[in-house]
Order: C-alpha cells, then sequence, then structure tokens
C-alpha cells in the first residue's frame, strides 16, 4: 500500500518533529518517518527568543514551559590560564526588558512531547522507522521506501535526518566536515546551591565548561575537552565524576551529584552548498553542525522551520523551496563562522590570540549599545 502527502518529513528529532507541525498548522498534510531518541544522556536545549517566537505562534508554548527553566543570566569566565584574561562578564535579560534569554529544556523531554503533539494531529501520520530508500516516482513525485517497507509518496520531501542524512545524499548536495579534536561530555547534575537562573560557561583551553540552569537544584553540563579525556572521564565512577566537575566548576553550586547517564559527543562542524533543490530541503543537522557553544546548533534548526514556514505560506513547490533556500543562505553562514572562531580562539594557545578574545569581551561589556547588540544577536532576535 502505498500512503502519499504533500510533505514527508525524514527524520523525528525536535527539528523534524518541529517542522511536521507547523506545516501541518498550515494544512498540509505530512508524514513524519524516523525513531525517536528519548535516551537520557545530558542532552538539553537552550530554547531562546527566536525559538521561543516559533513555539508561541504555533500555540505549543504553554505545553512545553513546563518542562524548562528559565534563563536570567548568562556569566562569562575566562579559565584559559592565559596572561590576558577578562574578568568574569555576566549579562541579564532584563537589560534587553526580557524575563529571560531562553529556557532550557532536556531533550528527551522536548522530543517525547512534541512525538506527543504530532500523532494527534488529524493531518500528520507518524511513522516510527527511518527512510531506507528514495527514488523519483513516475507521477513527478518522491517515493520512499522505510526500514519497515511501507511505501510513502510526496512531491516535497523534507530531510530532518540529522548529519549523516540520506535525504541530503539522494538530492546530491555538496556537503564539507570537518572535525575539531575535541569531545562534549554531557550529563545533568543535582547540586547543593540554587542555580539563580544563571547559565555559568567557563571558557578554558580545551573548550567550554558549560552549567545550564533545569527545574529544582539542578543544571546540564556539556564540557568540551581532549577526546582522551573524554573517554576517561565517561568510564570513571560517578564519584570521581562529580570531584572532578566540583573542581572545574569552582564549586559555585557547592557539592554535586550526577543524576542519570552521560554522554559523549565528537565535536565536529558540517556545512552545505545549498539548502534545497527542486524537491528537497534540509534542515537541522542535515544541513548545518558546530559546536555547542552559545548554544546556537538547535535553535538555528528552529529558524530553519520559521524560514520554511515562511516560504511555505501559500503553497509547497519549486518556488517555495528557492526562497527557502535562499533565506537560509547568510544566517547559517554567519553563525558557522561566528561559533568557529570562537572555538578556535580558546584552542589557539598564542598570546595575541588571547589578548585580542579579552579585549573583545571587555569592548562588548563595556558599551552598553554593543552589549545589547550581541545579547540581542546571540537570543536570536
Amino acid at each position: 500500500m502505498t500512503i502519499r502527502s504533500d510533505i514527508l518529513v525524514a527524520g523525528a528529532g525536535a527539528a523534524g518533529l518541529t517542522t511536521a507541525i507547523a506545516l501541518a498548522g498550515a494544512g498540509f498534510t505530512v508524514v513524519v518517518a524516523g525513531g525517536l531518541d528519548v535516551r537520557r544522556n545530558g542532552r538539553t536545549v537552550a530554547l531562546f527568543e527566536a525559538s521561543l517566537r516559533l513555539y508561541r505562534a504555533l500555540g505549543l508554548w504553554g505545553r512545553l514551559e513546563p518542562l524548562s527553566m528559565p534563563l536570567r543570566r548568562i556569566r562569562l569566565v575566562d579559565d584559559t590560564g592565559s596572561l590576558f584574561r577578562a574578568p568574569p562578564v555576566t549579562f541579564k535579560a532584563s537589560e534587553l526588558k526580557l524575563d529571560a534569554f531562553g529556557y532550557n529544556v532536556e531533550l528527551p523531554d522536548l522530543v517525547a512531547s512534541l512525538s506527543t503533539i504530532a500523532s494527534g494531529h488529524a493531518l500528520i501520520t507518524r511513522f516510527d522507522t527511518h527512510v531506507s530508500e528514495l527514488s523519483s516516482a513516475g507521477d513527478g513525485s518522491l517515493a520512499a521506501v522505510l526500514a519497515s517497507g511501507q511505501t510513502l509518496h510526496a512531491p516535497i520531501i523534507l530531510g530532518a535526518d540529522g548529519r549523516k542524512s540520506a535525504v541530503r545524499a539522494f538530492a546530491g548536495i555538496e556537503v564539507k566536515e570537518w572535525s575539531y579534536p575535541q569531545t562534549a561530555l554531557t550529563a545533568v547534575f543535582k547540586h547543593q546551591r540554587d542555580h539563580h537562573d544563571i547559565s555559568t560557561e567557563f571558557h578554558t583551553r580545551q573548550g567550554p565548561f558549560t552549567l545550564v540552569p533545569l527545574p529544582g537544584r539542578r543544571s546540564s553540563l556539556v564540557w568540551m575537552m581532549d577526546p582522551q579525556k573524554a573517554e576517561r572521564l565517561a568510564n570513571v565512577s560517578d564519584k570521581t565524576l562529580t570531584q572532578e566537575v566540583e573542581k572545574q566548576a569552582q564549586f559555585i553550586l557547592g557539592t554535586m551529584n550526577i543524576d542519570g547517564d552521560r554522554g559523549l559527543v565528537p565535536m565536529a562542524g558540517l556545512t552545505v552548498n545549498r539548502y534545497a533543490s527542486e524537491n528537497i530541503a534540509l534542515l537541522g543537522e542535515a544541513a548545518h553542525v558546530f559546536p555547542p557553544i552559545g548554544a546556537q546548533g538547535l535553535n538555528l534548526g528552529f529558524r530553519d522551520v520559521s524560514a520554511l514556514l515562511e516560504a511555505f505560506s501559500s503553497k509547497c513547490g519549486p518556488e517555495a523551496l528557492a526562497k527557502y533556500n535562499a533565506a537560509r543562505q547568510a544566517d547559517v553562514k554567519l553563525r558557522t563562522a561566528a561559533v568557529d572562531v570562537m572555538n578556535k580562539s580558546l584552542l589557539a594557545d598564542y598570546l595575541p590570540i588571547d589578548l585580542a578574545r579579552s579585549i573583545g569581551l571587555l569592548t562588548i561589556a563595556s558599551i552598553p549599545p554593543l552589549r545589547r547588540f550581541m545579547m540581542q544577536r546571540g537570543a536570536g532576535y
């Protein structure tokens, strides 16, 4: 039996499910193909203003907000050990007349909630299996065969199927990939002291060590470091890991206890030469990947969703996809380059670069209009 729809979304992560809900809300019939990844290994996402606007516009934020914790302040600490170190800088959401820069939520909770919403939508059909084969159908549409054997036809396929995207490969879209000498260790910790809705990012010589608030006295950790060290810490006892984290955090949250499993994510980058072809578009990590600095990664994926929804505001087709491709070029390239430069500047043990980074941070911190501009850009305005 062949199942037909206006749009097929390959990938059932947060970006893919949000895309399906958004397009179904605009009146399109949507099929979503992909298994859910709801492993609790410390992965969270800080939803910034642009992402919050999208979820509010879709009428979803009321269901998602109870899962999250507001980020009212962001503190940056230079812990590189450099001779030229800027003093700690704290950015406050109130400076932008916002209650919070964003809200941090555990990724499994976000995905599970979005899956429930999508499964309950009359215009969305869900398949918990991935696309294994793609081809052109005789009627001008595209055909997708699922690993479970079902055949799906749609005139438009959206690839939200991750950095090894089968949709991207089928479309023949060129990709550039690179790696960094880092791996991110992720985990969630309970702690003695209140985080006071403050996200703290220590800039170390091996990359950022970031603690982001979660509901209760809990915070998520993203610790970028040498791959060998990450592998070692992934396998030590909970007590040993906790002691290492407390020390690196300079005991700002007091004593800590790990809450759940740990994750390891090798750091890499990926860009594509175009975000859409005649009947295919890419979004999320199928289109861009970079290190988790400033929580820009998944937020950029949600900006893809907003751009796609705008392009499909009247109808879906080649013209809408061309509009989407044009809309994503500058935004993705700018943010990818900014994160790449920041990460490489931390890794470079070179005094002139340390001096430039410190002067830049001090300049941003001390000039109010520039400070507000940088906060707005980081929050996704």
